[in-house]
């Protein structure tokens, strides 16, 4: 242990600290129920990294008498700040009035081709400036600190063009110097096609123009595409996400959402991050993603805003030996939800997932579905001190009393970034 005296901030007496500490990253089968849970844990950080990790017993008085910054967490659960791995942040317009039409009972493929659905909200992003977006999008990322979510990767995805796919990426550069949160960036320009080209013309423009483009100028770390047979078939995804690689972009993929249509082969072949949504995917393609390196993501909020009754088989997923992480998938059309813990409980109620495993999906394993493993996802020595203080004694109340929020306190790189009036000592 360090001979150090003081620290910016210590955390002391919290009914359940859960680390998640452990060398088996991504969790697997058993593992994802394992959280390290310390009972009556402290915590001491220095700057913004975690310095020592352990119960409150052992932190020595002297740390508490120097240390001017003590939060005492009695009757408290402490944990990892959430870790959102799939969000479409960053979009102009809103499209409640096309929820109220599916409420009436029109379908979303009649809402489409009345105008609606995703080329709505392209014509509304399209339109939007730079500094409207940023603005609006720093009051989506405080609301995700609100609700526990520490860091968070935003995907473009709605401009279809080089000039506004670029402004959306450039806005979340923005971001990232503006807010708090950490995040990361996807270009996701195969989302769909643009209704002013055809799919071949545009899949070209893809690959000899904007995926040079963007990694060029940086603005992406990640190349995602939506991979359905009426959108990107699975080689034109394969074709899409290759080239990415080619340019240093790492490769995800939307897939088996409302069908299998074996898209999960590419993100194996390509040795993908993650293959997210998969409702559709198929026993064998359960056993085949076992196998592999990939993260399955899976995105509870999207079938439940849309009604559905198909949800992906975490159960299934997680006996086999896949590594899953949970997301919101937040976007304006399909799950308008900044919520990790709703996603917890769905998880829970409708995937057969245990509370245990929601909170690995949802820390861990998520750092993981953005490449973020070494720095985030769990409380050890030498980490980024992102964590947050539950208004429970017991962490199975998280995903179990749903509908409020039960975040008292988020710590961000050592700083009490939520609630802002917060009384220490």
């Amino acid at each position: 242990m360090k001979s150090q005296e003081s620290f910016d901030l210590l955390i002391t007496n919290a009914s359940q600290l859960i680390t998640l500490k452990g060398n088996k990253v991504p969790r697997r089968t058993k593992y994802m129920s394992e959280l390290g849970i310390i009972k009556n844990g402290a915590i001491a950080v220095t700057a913004d990294k975690i310095h020592w990790v352990g119960p409150t017993k052992q932190l020595p008085q002297l740390w508490l008498k120097n240390t001017e910054n003590v939060i005492d967490a009695s009757g408290s659960v402490v944990m990892p700040g959430f870790v959102d791995p799939h969000t479409h942040l960053v979009f102009g317009g809103s499209r409640e009035k096309e929820f109220a039409l599916r409420a009436s009972g029109a379908t979303y493929s009649e809402i489409a081709k009345s105008g609606g659905g995703i080329l709505s909200t392209v014509r509304a992003t399209r339109k939007a400036s730079f500094n409207s977006l940023v603005e609006s999008s720093i009051v989506k990322l405080d609301r995700m600190i609100e609700l526990g979510t520490t860091a968070v990767e935003i995907k473009s995805g709605y401009a279809l063009n080089l000039e506004d796919e670029l402004k959306i990426l450039k806005t979340i550069k923005e971001l990232v110097s503006r807010h708090p949160i950490s995040i990361v960036s996807t270009f996701l320009g195969a989302h769909i096609c643009p209704p002013e080209r055809d799919k071949k013309s545009y899949i070209d423009f893809l690959k000899t123009v904007m995926i040079p483009q963007v990694a060029s100028q940086q603005l992406a770390e990640f190349c995602d595409v939506f991979c359905e047979d009426w959108v990107f078939t699975k080689d034109e995804s394969f074709d899409i996400l290759k080239t990415g690689l080619k340019y240093g972009l790492l490769p995800k993929i939307h897939t088996e959402q409302f069908h299998s249509t074996d898209g999960y082969k590419v993100a194996i072949e390509l040795n993908a991050v993650s293959a997210d949504h998969l409702d559709y995917l198929s026993d064998q393609g359960i056993n085949d993603l076992a196998s592999s390196n990939v993260i399955g993501c899976l995105l509870p909020g999207a079938s439940f805003f849309l009604g559905s009754k198909k949800y992906p088989p975490a159960r299934k997923m997680i006996d086999a030996g896949i590594a899953v992480a949970l997301s919101t998938d937040f976007n304006p059309g399909s799950s308008m939800t900044q919520s990790m813990p709703l996603m917890m409980t769905i998880a829970c109620t409708h995937m057969g997932m245990t509370p245990a495993e929601t909170i690995v999906a949802s820390t861990i394993n998520a750092a993981c579905a953005i490449k973020k493993e070494t720095k985030i996802g769990s409380l050890e020595q030498g980490k980024q001190a992102d964590f947050i203080i539950i208004d429970a004694n017991d962490y199975r109340v998280l995903p179990y009393h749903f509908g409020v929020n039960l975040v008292k306190t988020v710590i961000k790189n050592g700083k009490i970034v939520f609630p802002k009036d917060i009384s220490i000592r």
